[in-house]
């Protein structure tokens, strides 16, 4: 499966699971200068900014292990541009990683809070 296929499968399932577990979506795809985030949701007063990594085997590890420093700090700063657009300063927010697993007829949806 190409890349970016794949990776708007995930995003797509990463919205759906979030969506089942009371979030509402407010953005996919969100771009501010130069980053991006997957999806930003909105739970009792939570803003939550998801980056999501898809995965159809473990030979590169873990999904939550591509989300390194610099794929973080670029997350911060597209967030800090969301929240002073929106003016949003009265919300909580959080970075989460969603990680998609799709390996042949099964897929499991993993979300981790708080992941940095």
């Amino acid at each position: 499966m190409l890349k970016k296929i794949l990776g708007a499968k995930g995003e797509r399932l990463a919205a759906d699971f979030m969506r089942r577990n009371g979030y509402e979506i407010e953005e996919r795809n969100f771009r501010f200068e130069r980053g991006e985030i997957d999806i930003i949701a909105k739970k009792d007063g939570l803003v939550s900014f998801c980056e999501v990594k898809t995965r159809t085997t473990a030979t590169y590890g873990p999904g939550e292990d591509a989300v390194d420093m610099k794929k973080q700090e670029q997350i911060r700063k597209v967030a800090e541009g969301y929240l002073a657009e929106r003016e949003l300063d009265d919300y909580e927010f959080r970075f989460d990683v969603i990680v998609v697993e799709i390996e042949r007829n099964e897929t499991k949806i993993r979300l981790i809070e708080n992941a940095f």
